[in-house]
């Protein structure tokens, strides 16, 4: 017979104390106010450099950390900002402007709290985020409206920011006029000497937001002139990009506005496969200057765009926060520039 050893005894469960300031005072030597002064980064306080490393480094130890309704309860309000995820794809540009604009909030001390998609949309998500009890909420896209920013503000937010080509009444707004990304793609084609400009138009949901207003400025761009402009919808799938490709000798086009650099790639490499020339066959430009585009062969044209810093983002909710009674900023923060290259 097989004897089976038996297991030894678990450990024990009993849940850990939690640290507290006071236990952090003690390692460090100081007193919890200071303590206080040195974790909630009080500036009206001056602590020596010493001190401040001896309390991280007690906290660091003990595994301590403010308590977030303390801290709001002694400020008057949350120190967390909501940022309701995109209802659209994001691309690496505004990616990597969220992700510097949550550095930034981080570094002022405040808590940035992702809230996804799924859900009520519009006024009802408002809702939704006036349940947290956010001291800032910044909204991407278009979709909130006046009575949503009511609902924010009786649940305490001192400033609600949208992202967007329009502004909402009571909110701040930092206005991203697309209209002039296309305007700038459609006459850098029209001033190489192209006259059959197409456009793309992404198939994915959310996208329209940026790709009507950029289709209207490629329009507006070479009005009352020569030239046309076709409107060419695209998914974004190499089947799709090579259906398009396969027709293009018949649609009587010289040049493509590919929406950005990521569907000008997928198309480039598409147009390459059917035998076509670029830029002889088709001078092609897209949007957002990616590093990527640098890298293809011909190397892509495109469109930069200047997006406001997260820095002086992160300021202006700041200066709302601590402001709450001054009339909303209304800021346009979209520039758009041509870097011209070899694909046009």
């Amino acid at each position: 017979m097989v004897q089976i050893p038996k297991p030894p005894a678990p450990a024990s469960l009993a849940p850990r104390s939690v640290p507290t300031s006071a236990d952090v005072a003690r390692l460090a030597g100081v007193s919890r106010a200071t303590v206080s002064y040195v974790l909630n980064n009080t500036s009206a306080v001056r602590i020596s450099e010493p001190t401040r490393r001896r309390v991280h480094d007690a906290a660091r130890e003990l595994g301590y950390v403010p308590h977030a309704a303390a801290r709001s309860l002694r400020a008057g309000h949350s120190r967390t900002v909501l940022m309701p995820a995109p209802s659209f794809p994001a691309g690496p540009l505004y990616s990597r402007f969220l992700s510097e604009l949550q550095g930034a909030l981080g570094r002022l001390d405040y808590t940035v709290v992702q809230y996804g998609t799924v859900g009520p949309h519009d006024d009802e998500a408002a809702r939704a985020w006036a349940e947290l009890r956010p001291v800032a909420v910044l909204v991407p896209g278009s979709g909130l409206g006046p009575r949503g920013v009511e609902v924010l503000k009786r649940s305490g937010a001192r400033a609600v920011v949208t992202l967007g080509p329009e502004a909402v009444e009571g909110a701040y707004a930092l206005l991203m006029d697309h209209e002039t990304v296309g305007h700038t793609a459609a006459r850098h084609l029209y001033d190489r000497g192209r006259r059959a400009i197409g456009v793309v138009v992404p198939a994915e949901d959310g996208l329209e937001v940026f790709s009507a207003p950029r289709l209207a400025g490629a329009r507006r761009a070479v009005r009352d002139t020569d030239a046309t402009v076709t409107e060419l919808p695209l998914a974004y799938e190499e089947r799709d990009a090579a259906r398009l490709a396969a027709r293009w000798r018949s649609l009587g086009l010289d040049a493509l506005f590919a929406y950005n650099d990521e569907y000008a790639m997928l198309l480039m490499r598409a147009m390459q496969d059917e035998g076509l020339g670029i830029p002889g066959d088709a001078a092609v430009i897209g949007a957002d200057d990616l590093m990527l585009g640098r890298l293809l062969r011909p190397r892509l044209s495109t469109v930069h765009l200047e997006l406001p810093s997260g820095r002086d983002l992160a300021a202006l909710v700041d200066r709302a926060v601590h402001d709450p009674g001054a009339a909303p900023e209304r800021h346009e923060v979209l520039g758009a520039a041509v870097v011209h290259r070899e694909s046009s």
